[in-house]
């Protein structure tokens, strides 16, 4: 059996199609798996933010209940003293200690807003050099430089077995200086046998031996590091 490896920039399943070429089903891995991997890598690359901003919105809202709580309490001993004169030093002592802490609450929300602007300001600030960053038309994807040569090892479950066929999408996260630092199975094989378990293993194995010219600026001045596709096509 051989083997045929293509560099895909995006997993989805493979359409059928009617008695292709090995070239014409590497195109269509090529158009069908673009627009998965595509909101994959917007959804890896957004999960921090999201996250982010949840937490921020979730302590702001803490923050004003908190507020309002001792802007409550307040009004009550006011009311309090208002009745009760003559124990005029405790009660002073409780109001301030609650206009005290609605002072803190109000900002603690305002540290917050703050932090929360900040990131946003980051997160849309121009990417500088290792930055991660989603492949756009502003960046030229990372370009593996000995793909023809990693070939993923793959098992056969029997004598009379034939090795798993198909395609095998993983994406790799590819630094600035070309390397792979992490690599996770976004396509296996149909079906859930021990084949097609060991081949996605195999093809993320060996998808970790690639070594890649990085991914840059639109004018090569800038190095970025990126997660993108890589496309196994085992025959």
């Amino acid at each position: 059996m051989r083997i045929v490896l293509a560099l895909l920039l995006i997993a989805v399943p493979l359409a059928a199609a009617r008695k292709p070429t090995p070239a014409q089903l590497e195109a269509q891995v090529r158009r069908l798996t673009e627009e998965r991997d595509g909101l994959k890598q917007r959804l890896a690359a957004t999960e921090d933010l999201q996250q982010e901003l949840a937490a921020s919105q979730k302590a702001r809202d803490l923050a004003r209940s908190e507020a309002q709580a001792a802007r409550r309490e307040a009004e009550q001993v006011r009311a309090t003293l208002t009745e009760n004169q003559g124990g005029g030093e405790a009660i002073l002592k409780e109001l301030q200690a609650a206009k005290q802490e609605a002072a803190d609450a109000k900002a603690e929300a305002a540290r917050l807003k703050a932090e929360n602007d900040e990131f946003r300001s980051k997160a849309g600030a121009t990417p500088a050099e290792g930055d991660l960053v989603l492949l756009s038309e502003d960046i030229q994807p990372a370009r593996p430089l000995n793909l023809n040569r990693v070939v993923p090892r793959l098992k056969s479950s029997g004598f009379f077995s034939g090795r798993p066929k198909g395609v095998v999408v993983v994406n790799v996260l590819v630094s600035e200086k070309g390397e792979v630092i992490a690599a996770r199975l976004i396509q296996g094989l149909p079906g859930e046998g021990p084949d097609g378990k060991d081949a996605g293993e195999a093809c993320v194995e060996a998808a970790k031996k690639i070594v890649f010219d990085p991914a840059t600026s639109k004018d090569g001045k800038t190095r970025f590091k990126v997660w993108q596709g890589v496309g196994f096509y085992l025959d």
